[in-house]
């Protein structure tokens, strides 16, 4: 988000320093799977969907601008995703969604065991019924992360390494913040700390409105043929990279800020992943990790201005970061140079978030 937000307002003329306390983009951003599917995501049709939406619809053209400015292909891969059960209790609810998704326009399809198949040969003969959804999409989202930080770089973004201990404030007024002990002022300041964002001092954040969701991953080496689409069921999802990687996970942990992998997590995630895709049973492993996502108890990102005039936030977007990054680096630098913004920021404004 930092980077991105960065990008964006270092190309409207301002001059952007991002402060991080290590490399940018190495929590969460990291550790995702960078799967771009609002479709998967969506219960209902509403502002939330509408974001994710006209967010995905950026990639394509966010890929070709980052390979441009940064030479960094992002291996953005438009495979479409398969939602799947492995029992017919489920159909009612995928009827439904195919219904509603179908009715405002979006392409989904409720297929028979048979044609998952066909879709995808190596997805587990178990499955009893799916939902294609093909504008579903992925990024290797760490390249996205080099990608940006680059492009922001050359673009006249200042990265700072250091830890930010609180926001500087006149009045009711931000006025930049203190890193290690030192004042940094500016104009404006924004929070795109992730599931650090409440730790921020002075910035008026709920304590606990952001939570750190611990999330396992698994990675599997794999021949690049054995699937093409993200998989999807209840507990799960493989996300195939082109050179065969395959990321299994993941795990949701409201385990605090302890970054660590489990062997219960891990023996979950393989349990599924084979459930899945039962030809990965010889797969090796590698490689495992763990990431903490920026969680707040609605499920929506915090968008927009905050409790201080010149303070922006940009945090609390869980499971949604890589997919959202585009279109929220779009609406908060719109914010911040006190432009109308592009979309309606209402529904993911500070002010719902009540205190605890």
């Amino acid at each position: 988000m930092g980077c991105a937000i960065g990008l964006r307002l270092a190309q409207a003329g301002a001059s952007v320093t991002v402060v991080e306390r290590s490399a940018p983009g190495a929590e969460a951003s990291s550790a995702a799977a960078g799967v771009l599917a609002p479709q998967l995501e969506a219960e209902a049709p509403g502002p939330f969907l509408e974001l994710c939406l006209r967010s995905r619809a950026l990639y394509p053209a966010l890929a070709e601008e980052l390979q441009s400015l940064s030479g960094i292909n992002i291996e953005y891969r438009p495979t479409g995703a398969l939602q799947v059960a492995f029992t017919e209790d489920l159909a009612p609810r995928f009827q439904a969604m195919v219904a509603w998704q179908k009715a405002i326009g979006l392409r989904a399809e409720l297929l028979a065991a048979a044609d998952a198949l066909r879709v995808e040969p190596n997805l587990s003969p178990r499955v009893a019924v799916a939902v294609h959804l093909p504008d579903d999409h992925q990024v290797d989202n760490r390249l996205l992360v080099r990608a940006l930080w680059l492009s922001a770089s050359r673009a006249g973004v200042a990265f700072r390494i250091g830890s930010v201990r609180s926001v500087a404030a006149e009045g009711d007024r931000a006025t930049g913040v203190d890193v290690d002990g030192e004042a940094l002022r500016s104009d404006a300041v924004v929070i795109a700390a992730g599931s650090w964002s409440s730790l921020v001092q002075g910035s008026g954040i709920p304590t606990r409105a952001v939570r750190p969701m611990r999330g396992q991953m698994v990675q599997l080496q794999a021949d690049p043929s054995l699937l093409g689409s993200i998989l999807i069921d209840e507990h799960s999802y493989l996300v195939p990279r082109s050179d065969g990687r395959i990321l299994a996970g993941t795990t949701f942990e409201l385990a605090g800020y302890e970054k660590r992998v489990t062997a219960e997590g891990v023996k979950t995630i393989l349990d599924h992943a084979l459930e899945l895709c039962p030809k990965l049973a010889q797969a090796p492993i590698g490689d495992i990790w763990a990431g903490l996502r920026p969680y707040t108890d609605d499920r929506l990102p915090i968008l927009g201005a905050g409790p201080l005039r010149g303070l922006f936030l940009a945090t609390g977007h869980f499971r949604t970061g890589i997919l959202l990054a585009p279109i929220t680096a779009k609406l908060i630098s719109q914010a911040v140079l006190g432009q109308k913004t592009a979309a309606d920021l209402k529904p993911f404004a500070f002010q719902r978030i009540q205190p605890l």
